[in-house]
């Protein structure tokens, strides 16, 4: 797939990803409001299960998190293992992120970190996170439970 072809798919990801987004925190944002008058609150088992649901379905982060075969495949075997960037730049920048960090197991990040680059687009640096990751606009509630699952995962697995 040439490159002018894999940017215009990724930026389809990219908008579909950002519209679920969206629907998700309005969901959220009446979910978790229903919540609050019945006085209920969110077990910790289903924190880590929304922010699975929120990692593998709507942000798809294994898509640049996760190392791929030779074919181009995902190696499920590593997931969020941290990845080579295979997106190009349709013009060249000097913004453009080469690697994708691990993030199973969420080590090196505090959850301060983690709230900032889910909700506000700001990395550990204190700077905005580069292209080709995009920024999120996430509740706190689903940023926590981004963390929460992120934190689940083994940090390495065997090969």
């Amino acid at each position: 797939m040439n490159a002018n072809r894999r940017f215009a798919v990724c930026l389809g990801l990219f908008a579909a990803t950002i519209v679920s987004a969206a629907v998700l925190a309005s969901r959220s944002t009446s979910a978790g409001q229903a919540q609050k008058q019945a006085g209920a609150s969110a077990a910790p088992q289903g924190a880590v299960e929304r922010g699975r649901y929120i990692v593998q379905d709507v942000a798809m982060c294994e898509e640049c998190h996760t190392p791929r075969d030779a074919n181009g495949n995902l190696d499920e075997s590593r997931a969020l293992q941290g990845a080579p960037i295979w997106i190009e730049p349709v013009h060249p920048t000097t913004q453009w992120a080469n690697r994708a960090p691990a993030l199973a197991g969420f080590v090196g990040f505090t959850d301060a970190q983690g709230h900032d680059i889910l909700e506000k687009g700001i990395g550990p640096s204190g700077l905005p996170i580069q292209p080709p990751m995009h920024i999120y606009h996430m509740t706190p509630a689903d940023a926590q439970a981004v963390i929460a699952y992120l934190r689940s995962l083994p940090a390495s697995y065997s090969r």
